[in-house]
């Protein structure tokens, strides 16, 4: 904590703080860099939305897309106050989010229809119930690199059934922000001790929470456009101010 600045929130209640002094700019304000840095995704978030209400694509990704607003402002409330309530908000949203992929992924495929929603339900009811009561810490880390592995095979599926070269490349930035956030999160995590000791915070989880607002920006769109194409509404890719891609369809006048 900084000197002379007092905490709004109080003692840190959450399992564990992440390399950041607390406290330095705001008594308001745990973690300031990781607070802030959750705002990208926020943003790219709403592109996606408007885009997703805009065409009349399925519900689903309307869901995705807040749920992708949901996570980032509950990891703004979790860095903001470092109390173990707010991790809640910050973890459980987490895993409901990987649910949602599953389930986008994988039930084009599910011939029956209502028991894989179902089952998604009920497993993110019972683990926030769960999540309330017991303290998970590498625990919580390992189920949620297993749900984020279930996703890869299927996007790798989609990626070689793909032949737009625009398409395969949000799935190519997918995996690029994907591979560069997780090195920053490794080395902000594995390397802090020494990091504390530099003139200068390279802030590896706050680039951590950028890089990955801009992975689940292009993952959405590269599933937007899978989809559409499963549909049959000639996706294409554009540009909004030439540089955030999203998927422009055109639907059948029966649909």
């Amino acid at each position: 904590m900084a000197d002379g600045m007092s905490s709004f929130w109080g003692p840190v209640t959450s399992t564990h703080e992440w390399c950041e002094p607390n406290y330095v700019y705001s008594s308001y304000v745990a973690e300031f860099f990781n607070t802030i840095s959750n705002i990208p995704c926020i943003l790219l978030a709403l592109i996606g939305l408007v885009n997703s209400l805009r065409q009349r694509f399925e519900k689903r990704f309307s869901v995705l897309h807040l749920s992708n607003m949901t996570l980032a402002v509950g990891s703004m409330l979790y860095h903001a106050t470092l109390q173990r309530l707010q991790q809640q908000g910050d973890e459980t949203p987490m895993v409901w989010e990987m649910l949602l992929y599953i389930y986008i992924l994988y039930s084009p495929d599910w011939h029956y229809r209502s028991t894989m929603p179902t089952f998604l339900f009920l497993y993110g009811a019972a683990f926030a119930i769960a999540h309330s009561q017991l303290r998970f810490d590498i625990g919580f880390k390992v189920h949620y690199a297993l749900l984020c592995l279930l996703c890869l095979p299927r996007m790798y599926k989609y990626y070689i059934h793909t032949e737009d070269k625009s398409a395969k490349r949000l799935a190519k930035f997918y995996v690029a922000t994907l591979s560069i956030g997780t090195v920053c999160w490794l080395l902000d995590r594995l390397l802090c001790k020494d990091i504390t000791r530099w003139h200068f915070n390279p802030q590896g989880h706050a680039m951590w929470h950028v890089l990955m607002g801009f992975n689940s920006y292009y993952a959405n769109t590269f599933l937007m456009y899978c989809r559409a194409q499963q549909r049959g509404w000639d996706p294409k890719v554009k540009h909004f101010l030439r540089f955030f891609p999203y998927v422009k369809i055109q639907k059948p006048k029966a649909q």
